[in-house]
């Protein structure tokens, strides 16, 4: 029988790795309980490669191991195994899984892929390589309303792939588009990934999310413009779009508005609603088409409204003290006075020396007497007056200019054909990020944890399925199933993680690779470079969830010794295990791809497509080390 290349390839690695820890076995001059943990280590690794469950294969050798190092004591074995557990079960943040994983599967099942590829294929039509650009957007998309990698490659497979089969695509181009676009979910937020991260390094989920924002955004821009570069450069691989494609048939009323006035769709409209040429248009038509045409308008008056009132803001008051009130107390009290201008009463320290009481001239006690009602009546901090707003600067004018110019334009170009596509995106486009906003902005303003906002976004599934017609009990239930499915692999993962870390760290597997990464004298550099090729090298047998899982309790106790902050070094991963999805042999991606793509679109041209997008990968992670800021700069101005 005939063994395909990939499993000469995995049988090989698996090779490498037994052949390494039997080296390391033998070479080391005595074998402690740190060697048994490696050995460990590397058998899991195997197993999960042979194919067997990974969250067992991590239970089964943890407690194996763990039962040896307890000199086998099965009732240490057993508790250690049950307090795991518990930890896991009692862990706040993984409540967000499921619901995330639930709103991911209603919007998928609420049919807007479609609608979305579609207008946004329109609207990018003049762009070279308007088809696999629209791909990319609405992976993008569609990857941070669902964050479920194999959902969005494989609808985009069934729906993208065809059309740019049709349109003389290359299929390696296609190929590549269709599975680096759909794994965009893996980095960008509400990512599954970043929770599991935060869950495993103890790092926030909401900064993580704030963080991995631009870096995400960085990453699809990159892709994109690799796409716009090489459709210009070799247009065979992606021909533009015919006049055909580009064709957008109007409804019949505004057909005659555009036959009988113009095709300028503001001039139009304005024009048919004055009632020019006894068009047989009815008013309310014109007025909810001229409704959607000015929303542009209406929106930049809006943001330049709320603009200004922000550049031309005066300080806050600060309230001044007054001299006037200091020269009140009186002299001969040495009381303290307090922060802000609150005294003593007078006279209380002489009281305090046990000097007894101060005689006072015949007369004086009726001033005395009033001098505190005086001295609490006498303001000791007066307001000042808030002063008036100060113009604002050139920078918001300029800016204000450049978008009305931007704005005229719009107007200016604006036929109905283009109308109707921005109705489109107004139908597709725009409910799908109202939801993603809702969530994300709860979380990264801090008005819900991620829990509330995942409840939130759930909530947003059910009613953006509800507004198209598509929540039915059939679509629930199948959401509910999936959820429930990916939700324990994630717990059952969690648990096998936590029991086999508590074994790794009772061998003291954690103590020998720590001393031999010390023992190496790396700088922050060099260990942040093994660190990712380590990760980017395990990507290729493995998943993220078992990289992270797995690996992770290894690297993160090393962070601290290199300066290494967890927030930033997860950004890096997140960047990083986009890999494990679009490395060979095991790219799941690829496999998703394969499974729904027309016959004589092969594995190899599939894996080939996706060599580009890999390198564009290591360009993200070399752009996001050098300017850290990428990443960080945006948690540390809401959180710090």
């Amino acid at each position: 029988m005939k063994i395909r290349k990939e499993l000469w390839f995995g049988f090989s690695l698996m090779a490498v790795i037994l052949l390494g820890v039997v080296y390391m076995l033998v070479s080391a001059p005595e074998i402690t309980r740190g060697h048994l943990g490696l050995l460990m280590l590397s058998l899991v690794v195997v197993a999960i490669m042979l194919g067997f469950p990974t969250a067992f294969t991590l239970m089964g050798m943890g407690m194996i191991f763990t039962w040896l190092a307890y000199d086998r004591d099965t009732g240490k074995t057993l508790t250690l195994m049950v307090q795991s557990a518990f930890k896991v079960m009692s862990n706040d943040v993984l409540i967000s899984i499921p619901l995330f994983v639930f709103m991911g599967y209603l919007v998928e099942r609420a049919n807007l892929i479609e609608k979305l590829f579609r207008s946004l294929h329109l609207a990018l039509a003049r762009v070279p390589g308007s088809l696999a650009v629209a791909t990319l957007f609405t992976c993008a998309v569609f990857a941070t309303a669902t964050g479920i990698v194999g959902a969005v490659v494989t609808l985009m497979g069934l729906l993208a792939l065809p059309q740019m089969l049709k349109s003389g695509y290359d299929v390696k181009l296609s190929a590549g588009v269709i599975t680096a676009g759909g794994c965009l979910g893996i980095l960008i937020p509400p990512s599954v990934m970043l929770i599991v991260y935060g869950a495993t390094a103890g790092v926030s989920v909401v900064q993580l999310y704030a963080g991995a924002f631009f870096p995400g955004i960085m990453l699809a821009g990159l892709y994109i413009l690799y796409v716009i570069i090489i459709a210009k450069l070799k247009p065979h691989l992606a021909p533009p779009l015919s006049a055909e494609g580009r064709f957008v048939p109007l409804p019949p009323l505004t057909q005659q508005v555009s036959d009988t006035i113009s095709n300028r769709a503001l001039p139009a409209l304005l024009g048919a609603l004055k009632g020019r040429r006894n068009l047989q248009v009815p008013t309310a038509y014109v007025l909810r088409q001229l409704l959607v045409t000015l929303l542009p308008l209406l929106l930049f008056a809006v943001v330049a409204g709320l603009s200004y009132r922000a550049a031309t803001a005066a300080p806050e008051a600060v309230a001044v003290f007054q001299p006037e009130a200091e020269e009140k107390v009186d002299e001969g009290s040495t009381g303290l006075k307090e922060p802000g201008g609150l005294q003593e009463p007078p006279g209380s320290s002489a009281a305090d020396s046990g000097g007894g009481a101060l005689a006072l001239p015949p007369g004086a006690e009726d001033e005395a007497a009033s001098a505190p009602a005086a001295l609490a009546s006498a303001p000791a901090e007066v307001p000042v007056a808030p002063p008036e707003r100060h113009p604002a600067s050139a920078g918001f004018w300029i800016g204000l200019a450049v978008g009305a110019a931007a704005l005229i334009g719009f107007y200016a170009m604006l036929s109905f054909q283009r109308l109707e596509i921005f109705k489109m995106l107004l139908a597709s486009f725009f409910p799908l990020m109202v939801l993603i906003l809702a969530v994300l902005g709860s979380i990264v303003f801090g008005l819900a944890t991620p829990t509330e906002a995942a409840a939130v976004g759930a909530a947003g599934g059910l009613l953006l399925a509800a507004a198209y017609r598509q929540l039915n009990f059939s679509v629930v239930k199948e959401s509910v199933f999936l959820t429930a499915k990916t939700s324990a692999m994630v717990c059952w993962l969690f648990v096998g993680s936590a029991i086999f870390s508590a074994a790794f760290a009772l061998l003291g597997g954690q103590e020998l690779v720590e001393q031999w990464v010390l023992g190496m004298n790396l700088t922050k550099t060099q260990f942040l470079v093994l660190s990712q090729v380590i990760i980017f090298v395990l990507g290729w047998p493995l998943e993220w969830t078992e990289i992270i899982v797995i690996f992770m309790p290894i690297f993160i106790p090393l962070l601290d010794n290199f300066g290494v902050d967890p927030l930033f070094f997860g950004l890096l991963v997140a960047l990083n295990l986009q890999t494990a999805f679009l490395s060979p042999p095991v790219a799941m991606a690829a496999f998703y791809l394969k499974g729904v793509s027309p016959p004589h679109v092969t594995l190899n041209q599939i894996f080939l497509g996706m060599l580009p997008f890999m390198g564009i990968q290591v360009i993200a992670i070399v752009l996001l080390y050098n300017w850290p800021q990428i990443g960080l700069w945006l948690p540390q101005v809401l959180y710090k």
